[in-house]
């Protein structure tokens, strides 16, 4: 196998308003937190609610349309890759975070959001381009398509998997 990839999917809800600032280039980044929660069963029948938060930056056309649109509480589909990042705090202690560099975003339906929208940096739907990013073709399956019966959370019918 040639080669390798670093890329992630996430489905989540902005835990806040997104942080926009300008560099003095005039590039933009955002900076937001958005939370997945996995919900299952345990052994003795309690329903059990595992929430992850996820940092994600956007730069220049992904991040004004997170200016723009985004607000605490809207749910997001996210596409991008992991950056793991190295720094010293104000204390002088080494830290290391994760965030997702995202390169293409999806606002999703619901009370809360807006009209909803495909805003990617390498799709041709009027989005923006990043270098090296194909555009999705017309039969992919998109994040906003309903999820099949078969895949839909909390089914235990384990028997149908392909694998």
């Amino acid at each position: 196998m040639a080669g390798s990839v670093n890329k992630v999917i996430l489905i989540g809800n902005l835990g806040s308003d997104p942080e926009v600032r300008y560099l003095e280039s005039g590039s933009a980044v955002a900076k937001f937190n958005i939370a997945t929660t996995e919900s299952y069963t345990n052994k003795n029948g309690e329903r059990v609610d595992n929430t992850e938060w996820h940092r994600i930056e956007l730069w220049e056309g992904l991040a004004k349309v997170a200016e723009k649109y985004l607000k605490k509480g809207n749910q997001v589909y996210i596409e991008g890759r992991i950056r793991t990042d190295t720094w010293t705090d104000k204390e002088g202690q080494q830290r290391t975070g994760v965030t997702i560099r995202a390169n293409s975003m999806t606002l999703l339906g619901g009370p809360s959001s807006n009209s909803g929208g495909d805003y990617n940096q390498g799709g041709s739907q009027g989005g923006y381009q990043q270098p090296g990013n194909a555009p999705r073709g017309n039969n992919a399956p998109r994040p906003s398509d309903p999820i099949p019966p078969s895949m839909a959370a909390g089914n235990d019918d384990d028997d149908d998997l392909p694998f």
